[in-house]
């Protein structure tokens, strides 16, 4: 008898488990079926260092994802699928396309703004969540283009809250969402989803030793992403570098601590407007790979490269600027410091 209840127990259980298994991979379907039209693929065209060949730059191309925050063509993606793109084109999910251009993009934090030129009728824009109310534990949903292969979802848990640090990349002190859903290569700038549809966070980055996914994903809350991209935007300066100090600076013969190596310039960008100028040699230096050749910034608008919290200084000062005044950078080229200035008006026409 003691069995035949037991049996009867674990037959009951079973049942009421694949019940609400069923029910949730329906709703997980329908929510699917809702949101994924919001979701785009994005294609860069940029220059990169040729490896071999007369040439000393070549164009290259690169993928990622986005989502539609407006139904006039705002899209929210990665500062690093953009950030040195000379040419954006945006796929809906119909397979229309359409060019895009940057509205801003903060690298520090990794997100970036861009404006697609059309949108398919009928496309219902995401709906930005409150991803300071996500905890530990919740399910959630991430949708984009791994590889190329399109509007591929993948289901995971929030695994933690993570703080960056040496091994998440040179990210500014914010918070990150640890996923463990699955996010490879192209998933970049998608978007990750709560069970009720809203964003929550764009995919950033993943923890590997392979190279490949291994259960650590990182994305950049939608509460950070709406701060510096919607609330007080962070004008897209169009440049990939890296902050060179201790013996790569003395190697380099920087008159200072440290300074900004420019490795690439994005055509139509802020940077370009000004007029740095990227390089196009590979080296390693003190096992660093690094493009040499550039410019190699050493301060803008007066605060330099390597003072304590320079990062937040310059961009204060960035906002407090006015439109007739001008925007100041000062570098090493070939040997020599220079200034750059250029009236913001002009920097904003030429954007």
């Amino acid at each position: 008898m003691r069995l035949a209840r037991f049996l009867a127990v674990v037959i009951v259980t079973a049942f009421f488990a694949a019940t609400a298994a069923a029910e949730e991979a329906g709703s997980l379907a329908e929510l699917f079926r809702a949101v994924d039209p919001s979701v785009v693929e994005i294609t860069t065209v940029q220059q990169v260092v040729a490896d071999q060949g007369p040439a000393r730059r070549v164009a290259a191309g690169s993928q990622g994802s986005g989502f539609l925050i407006s139904s006039d063509g705002r899209i929210m993606t990665a500062a690093h699928v953009i950030q040195v793109a000379d040419t954006i084109t945006v796929k809906f999910v119909d397979g229309s396309e359409a060019p895009a251009r940057v509205l801003a993009s903060d690298p520090s934090s990794d997100v970036a703004l861009i404006q697609a030129e059309s949108v398919p009728a009928g496309v219902t824009p995401a709906q930005l969540g409150d991803s300071d109310a996500a905890a530990v534990g919740d399910q959630i949903f991430v949708i984009g283009a791994p590889y190329g292969i399109a509007h591929s979802l993948s289901v995971g848990h929030i695994s933690a809250r993570r703080a960056p640090n040496h091994l998440f990349g040179g990210f500014e002190k914010v918070e990150l969402l640890q996923t463990d859903a699955a996010i490879n290569q192209g998933n970049s700038g998608g978007p990750m989803f709560n069970m009720r549809g809203e964003v929550i966070g764009i995919v950033s980055h993943i923890f590997s030793t392979s190279g490949g996914f291994q259960g650590l994903g990182f994305v950049v809350t939608s509460n950070l992403a709406m701060k510096v991209l919607i609330d007080d935007p962070t004008a897209w300066t169009g440049l990939h570098g890296q902050v060179v100090d201790g013996p790569i600076a003395a190697a380099l013969n920087i008159p200072q601590s440290a300074g900004i190596l420019v490795e690439a310039v994005a055509d139509g960008s802020l940077g370009s407007a000004l007029g740095l100028h990227a390089g196009d040699l590979k080296a390693t230096i003190a096992g660093e790979e690094l493009t040499l050749g550039g410019d190699i910034i050493l301060s803008v608008h007066g605060v330099r490269i390597g003072e304590p919290d320079f990062y937040e200084k310059i961009r204060s000062k960035r906002k407090a600027l006015g439109a007739d005044d001008s925007f100041e950078v000062t570098v090493l080229r070939g040997g020599n410091v220079i200034k750059l200035s250029k009236p913001l008006s002009v920097l904003a026409a030429k954007k």
